[in-house]
């Protein structure tokens, strides 16, 4: 038994495995992505079966196996499920997490511990119900691409680096373009639609929250597009992502 080991994470999918086991996928704060099976989680009996469901924020202990760990002990942290499940919109904020992470962390066995804090931070924030999902989410978005070297450019052009303020944005080009280096057919965003860019980027609230509703949903749309341009392919949980109106109006 010298060979278990113990960490912190947060369950980002299962699936089905035989007739009982489930095979867990989980972000941890210091083995980065780890797939795990988890015998007999599907048998009611189960000590632990209800504690790893997506959402959860778990201590697990490992054993080591030839193809996948086995699971052999569960300590439920943060049950941020419970918060979640009944309301769709944050349910489907909190979906578009989880499979971003899930998309982002490739390599398993590799420590992320600022996207594992990314994750606990964005899944806390949604199941507090204190802020709007959508900006929790675009948040979230914005600094997961910072983590894999994708954050749009918001404060200087993306080709050649000249300090903003820039009016134009092209997904392609990287963000932010000048006058120069703009590509045809680059967006034009409001004005406030690139500062609300900036301050989720930076986790600038007092900004973000005097930002009115248009140039929220008009920011979603930007971080959507320039997030699946560098994954290459849609998510799956993103078009399902409920976007209501903020309480700011302009």
């Amino acid at each position: 038994m010298a060979n278990l080991y113990r960490d912190t994470g947060v369950v980002l999918r299962v699936q089905k495995l035989g007739e009982a086991d489930r095979i867990i996928t989980l972000l941890t704060q210091k083995h980065g992505k780890v797939r795990a099976v988890a015998k007999g989680v599907r048998r009611t009996s189960s000590r632990f079966g209800a504690r790893l469901e997506p959402f959860g924020h778990v201590d697990v202990q490992f054993y080591p196996g030839r193809s996948l760990d086995v699971v052999t002990q569960v300590q439920t942290l943060d049950a941020f499920g419970v918060a979640l499940v009944d309301d769709y919109q944050r349910y489907t904020a909190a979906c578009a997490v989880l499979e971003t992470a899930d998309r982002l962390t490739a390599e398993e066995g590799e420590p992320v511990l600022r996207l594992y804090l990314l994750v606990t931070g964005a899944l806390r924030a949604l199941a507090g119900k204190e802020r709007d999902p959508s900006l929790v989410l675009d948040a979230f978005l914005m600094r997961a691409m910072s983590f894999a070297g994708w954050a749009p450019a918001v404060n200087e052009c993306a080709r050649c680096g000249d300090p903003g303020p820039h009016r134009a944005f092209n997904v392609h080009a990287g963000g932010l373009v000048c006058h120069n280096c703009r590509p045809p057919g680059s967006a034009q965003p409001n004005e406030a639609t690139l500062r609300l860019l900036g301050a989720l980027l930076h986790g600038e609230w007092d900004v973000v929250d005097t930002i009115p509703n248009a140039p929220r949903r008009e920011a979603s749309g930007l971080v959507a597009a320039h997030l699946q341009w560098h994954l290459e392919r849609q998510l799956r949980s993103l078009p399902l992502v409920e976007r209501k109106a903020p309480l700011v109006d302009g």
